[in-house]
C-alpha cells in the first residue's frame, strides 16, 4: 500500500437529508488516524476505480475517525452513485492521509462563511473550529429545502447556532440569501470562504471580487466541474525539462492523456482541474488554463497549470518534468 494511503473501516453509514450519506470511517486496525485541520479533504478510492475527494466534516480534535458526506448527484459520473449503492457498514477503503488546500487563516479578525449544499461539509468543520477558538464568524447555509438539509440538528444543538443562518430556495423570499447583502464592502482582518456547486461559489467569488475584495481574503475549494469547452482547441507540444523530450498533444487528448500514451505517467484524481493533484510547474510558454484549483493571479503567474485539463497559448509548454 502507498504510505501516503490508509486501510479504513465504514463504522456507521447514515441518511443525513435527502440524497446525502454520511460515512464514518475508522482505522481499520484500530489505529489512530492522522490529525487533520478544518478545511481538509481526503481522496476516497471508490468501488469501480474511481477516485473522488470528500471534505472532513467532524471535530479536528478527533483522532479515532473521519467523517464524510455525500451528496448523491443525478450527473454523477460514477462516484457518489457508488458510494451510496455499493458502500455499507464494515467495508473497508482505501482513502489518502488528509490534505488541506482551503485551510483557516490564523490571523484572521473575523470569518464569513457560505455553504451551498453539501458545501457545507468543509465549512461546518470550519464553524466548529472557530467556535472552539473563541474567533469571531458568521455562517450562511443555503439549500433548496428543509428536506436536503444536511447537519441541521447537529447544527441547532450547537453552541455556535446564533451565528448561522440557514437558506432555502423553496422557502420565503425575504430568507433567500442576498449575496450583495452578505459580502458588502471587505473590511480589515475579514476572510470570505465558500463551498458549494460552481455556480453558487462563481456568484460569491464575483460578487466579492466587483466589491475590491483581495484574491488572499478569498478562500474556496471546488470539487467538481463542468466539462471545459473546446472551443478552439489545437495540437500543441510539450516538452520534459529533464530529457528535453517533445510529445505531441492532439486537439482531442489532454496533456496527461498525451504523456501517459508516451510513457509519462503523472499522479491524478479529479480530473477535472479541481484537486491540484496533477499541478506542474511550467518553465516556457503560455498555458489556457481551464482549471478551477488555481487563483485568477495564479494564473497569470503562467508558471503551472494543471494537465488534466488545462492546454496551451504557445506552441509548446516546458514542464518541469
Amino acid at each position: 500500500m502507498n504510505p501516503s494511503s490508509l486501510n479504513v473501516r465504514v463504522a456507521r453509514k447514515a441518511v443525513e437529508a435527502s440524497g446525502i450519506c454520511s460515512f464514518e470511517l475508522v482505522s481499520a486496525d484500530s489505529a489512530s488516524l492522522p490529525a487533520f485541520s478544518a478545511g481538509a479533504h481526503v481522496d476516497v478510492h471508490v468501488p469501480g476505480g474511481l477516485t473522488r475527494q470528500y471534505s472532513l466534516c467532524n471535530d479536528p480534535a478527533e483522532q479515532h475517525r473521519y467523517l464524510i458526506a455525500v451528496l448523491r448527484d443525478a450527473a454523477s459520473r460514477g462516484g457518489s452513485a457508488a458510494m451510496h449503492d455499493r458502500v455499507n457498514e464494515g467495508d473497508v477503503l482505501q482513502i489518502s492521509v488528509p490534505k488541506n488546500h482551503f485551510a483557516l487563516v490564523a490571523q484572521a479578525r473575523r470569518s464569513l462563511l457560505l455553504a451551498g449544499g453539501i458545501g457545507v461539509t468543509p465549512i461546518l468543520c470550519m464553524a466548529e473550529r472557530l467556535a472552539v477558538t473563541g474567533a469571531q464568524f458568521d455562517m450562511h447555509y443555503c439549500t433548496r429545502d428543509v428536506d436536503r438539509t444536511a447537519f441541521k440538528v447537529r447544527i441547532a444543538a450547537s453552541a455556535f447556532a446564533d451565528r448561522v443562518r440557514l437558506h432555502h430556495d423553496a422557502g420565503p423570499a425575504e430568507q433567500r440569501l442576498d449575496i450583495d447583502a452578505v459580502v458588502r464592502q471587505p473590511e480589515p482582518g475579514l476572510h470570505l470562504y465558500v463551498c458549494g456547486p460552481t455556480g453558487f461559489m462563481n456568484a460569491v467569488l464575483a460578487a466579492a471580487r466587483l466589491r475590491g475584495w483581495a484574491e488572499d481574503h478569498l478562500h474556496c475549494e471546488f470539487f467538481g466541474a463542468p466539462p471545459p469547452s473546446h472551443d478552439g482547441d489545437g495540437s500543441f507540444e510539450v516538452q520534459l525539462a529533464s530529457s528535453g523530450r517533445v510529445i505531441r498533444v492532439d486537439k482531442e487528448q489532454t496533456v496527461v492523456q498525451a504523456l501517459a500514451a508516451a510513457g509519462v505517467v503523472l499522479s491524478t484524481s479529479c480530473e477535472q482541474g479541481v484537486c491540484g493533484t496533477c499541478l506542474t510547474r511550467v518553465l516556457d510558454g503560455i498555458p489556457h488554463h481551464k482549471d478551477l484549483y488555481l487563483t485568477p493571479d495564479e494564473q497569470a503567474r503562467n508558471d503551472q497549470f494543471l494537465p488534466c485539463c488545462s492546454r496551451a497559448n504557445s506552441a509548446r509548454l516546458v514542464l518541469d518534468l
